[in-house]
């Protein structure tokens, strides 16, 4: 590996054993699409992503993750963040209904490095406004797949992402980006969805080498956030209007990027 300005880029071996991890968090996300219906809870999907990652050999990321605020540490393998919810849900026993939507993060380290990913499901049939907001949101992940180019500035790609989203209609979150990830889940630099002035002082090109978890968060209405309970883990959108999350970890290659929880 090699250190620049804070950032560790990656060797071909680090970087296939990265996707080693990514090949278990997307058997765990695919296997959360298939039981993700009306009737079954977080709790249920949580188990069984606990299931397939102990049998790979594989760490749950997340969970014992302290944070500064909470409580307590993060109990369970799954982030699951539902309708209204953003980010870091803590998975529960409340059954899942036609209509609603599931944001589902997964972090796994095996062998010694990790694979960070999340889809948001929807629940049946769910309100077109809603569906508009997954096809956006998943989009805009597609669009920094695509531009993640050596030699090219982040901003670049974040303010695709960002033109996506607001085009649409719905709003960037701001409190809450991606990150860098290979030994460690959270890694320098911080990877924005959005492009401001702030931002681009904590702007970088993109090498060879890099890997970034690149996770856009978009909301229908507000882009403000707030935490749910005073737990101090669950991020909802200060106006209830419901979210969507997306994510792969992708390395930077010579010749574009290279999406690392795929399943290839």
């Amino acid at each position: 590996m090699l250190v620049k300005r804070g950032i560790i880029l990656k060797s071909a071996r680090e970087i296939e054993l990265m996707r080693e991890a990514g090949r278990v968090v997307r058997r765990v996300l695919s296997r959360c699409e298939e039981m993700a219906l009306p009737g079954v809870s977080s709790a249920e999907l949580n188990a069984e992503a606990e299931r397939i990652i102990a049998e790979a050999g594989g760490e749950a990321l997340f969970k014992g993750v302290r944070a500064p605020k909470a409580r307590f540490p993060f109990p369970a393998a799954l982030c699951t963040s539902t309708n209204e919810e953003v980010v870091h849900g803590i998975p529960n026993g409340r059954p899942l209904q036609a209509g609603d939507i599931i944001s589902v993060d997964c972090g796994v380290r095996l062998k010694g490095y990790c694979g960070d990913a999340a889809v948001t499901i929807a629940i049946g049939e769910v309100a077109p406004e809603v569906q508009k907001l997954l096809d956006v949101t998943r989009s805009m992940l597609e669009i920094a797949v695509v531009h993640m180019k050596p030699g090219r500035r982040w901003s670049e790609v974040a303010k695709r992402m960002q033109k996506r989203a607001e085009e649409s209609g719905f709003s960037v979150v701001r409190e809450f980006v991606g990150h860098g990830i290979g030994q460690q889940m959270h890694e320098d630099p911080k990877v924005p969805n959005y492009y401001d002035r702030q931002q681009a002082r904590q702007d970088f090109e993109l090498r060879p080498g890099m890997l970034l978890a690149v996770e856009p968060m978009v909301n229908i209405g507000t882009a403000d956030v707030e935490y749910k309970d005073d737990d101090c883990w669950t991020v909802v959108t200060r106006d209830g209007r419901w979210a969507a999350h997306f994510e792969h970890t992708i390395a930077v290659t010579d010749n574009g990027s290279d999406v690392l929880t795929d399943g290839r």
